[in-house]
């Protein structure tokens, strides 16, 4: 990985420096309640990055709405940045994504977004800080 090197921390810190919610999600492969997400809505442009490292993840531009309750993108910043995993929790099978430099739960990809990608990365608002593009 190009980014930095990677960020590793024992839970007792991650729990010390991430909200309850952050931590569930980031930590425990949570997911947070559909339409509640702080970015689902979110329009300014900036980067999102990962709330518990700060390695930018994507691109306002790759943001769309796809209607599914959570922010979706169709492109990480770069292809480097993201892990897919195969995810067979709760009976369904997917890929889940995390931060390639932290291990952060994201959220997950599917094989159903737009063009020019047909990806959509589901993330939870949780799991990202936004940093607004200054003008």
């Amino acid at each position: 990985m190009k980014h930095a090197e990677k960020v590793t921390k024992s839970e007792d810190e991650w729990k010390a420096i991430l909200s309850a919610e952050t931590y569930s999600i980031c930590r425990k492969k949570e997911t947070e309640r559909a339409f509640t997400g702080t970015y689902y809505h979110n329009e300014k442009e900036g980067v999102y990055a990962c709330v518990c490292c700060g390695l930018p993840l994507f691109q306002s531009q790759t943001k769309y709405d796809s209607g599914s309750g959570w922010p979706s993108f169709w492109e990480p910043v770069s292809d480097d940045v993201i892990l897919e995993y195969r995810d067979s929790a709760h009976g369904m099978i997917r890929d889940e994504i995390v931060c390639a430099r932290c291990d952060s739960h994201l959220g997950h990809v599917f094989p159903d977004g737009p063009e020019p990608t047909g990806l959509r990365y589901c993330v939870n608002s949780a799991s990202l800080d936004f940093i607004e593009e200054a003008k």
